[in-house]
């Protein structure tokens, strides 16, 4: 198993790499990443909005600070010899620079990769122009090469998340983060074959990025294998899977009712699973 940084880097760089499929599962906190790599995930990536739910918050742009975010990312690492890979949200930043440091903070975290996406946190303007957005992109790339290990850089059009279901131009923003240097390219939202099609056969040969877990898709792993893709992610999906237990669970206890205590996760196999 890869210990060092370098050796995490160039493991998470070669699952890009084979034609095999990447699933590559969002864990929101130490204890569920732990999980995860027992049960035999190659790798990790965390979900922004997985841990703002963790920390009693909803889910936007300034609701978590860069500095939570990567001691949380920091956790991640340590619990688990995986690679791991950060959800970087905008780079909490408007301008380039403050993309490219936080890139190599993150990396200082013992993170191997990350995501920088074209959402602005603005209402008015939720999507940064695309001259602005593919400067953000150049200078987490020029970041990412500056260190001593491959970086893997995933840069995020955001178009279908923001109400704005325009295709030609999430293309049009793919190809031109591609031709700044991403390494992986994520256009979070989309749900049909022909969507996701388009993508892959527009920045081809860069490995996709497809969310998985969309209620308003029915996609299957097989069929995003056929299309081409190359890696998927779930979001804030586990999150959202045990708060959805949580819940449920909480609100027969209010009831006066433990029916759910049938469904728990036995005490001893999460024990187990928390000492590998």
């Amino acid at each position: 198993m890869a210990d060092t940084q370098l050796q995490k880097a160039l493991a998470f760089q070669a699952l890009h790499q084979r034609d095999e499929l990447l699933v590559l599962p969002n864990p929101w906190d130490a204890g569920s990443a732990k999980i995860l790599a027992a049960l035999g995930f190659e790798a990790l990536a965390t979900t922004s909005a997985g841990l703002a739910f963790a920390l009693g918050r909803p889910d936007g742009e300034g609701q978590v600070s860069r500095e939570e975010t990567l001691a949380n990312a920091r956790a991640i690492v340590a619990a688990t010899p995986l690679p791991v890979a950060a959800d970087l949200e905008n780079g909490f930043a408007d301008d380039p620079q403050g993309c490219a440091d936080t890139l190599l903070q993150a990396a200082a975290c013992g993170l191997v990769g990350g995501s920088i996406e074209d959402a602005s946190g603005c209402v008015d303007a939720p999507i940064y122009p695309l001259e602005q957005a593919v400067e953000r992109i150049r200078a987490s790339v020029a970041a990412a090469r500056s260190l001593p290990f491959p970086f893997t850089l995933c840069a995020r059009a955001e178009n279908f998340l923001h109400g704005r279901e325009d295709l030609a131009d999430t293309l049009r923003r793919l190809q031109a983060y591609a031709e700044a240097g991403a390494d992986v390219l994520y256009a979070p939202g989309l749900t049909t074959r022909a969507q996701i099609d388009a993508v892959v056969r527009a920045v081809t040969p860069r490995p996709v990025n497809v969310l998985l877990g969309l209620s308003s898709s029915n996609l299957t792993l097989d069929d995003l294998r056929e299309l081409g893709v190359r890696r998927v992610s779930v979001g804030s999906s586990l999150a959202r899977a045990a708060f959805g237990g949580f819940l449920k669970a909480a609100r027969e206890l209010h009831q006066g009712r433990a029916d759910f205590a049938r469904d728990a996760a036995p005490f001893v196999e999460l024990n187990d699973l928390l000492k590998r």
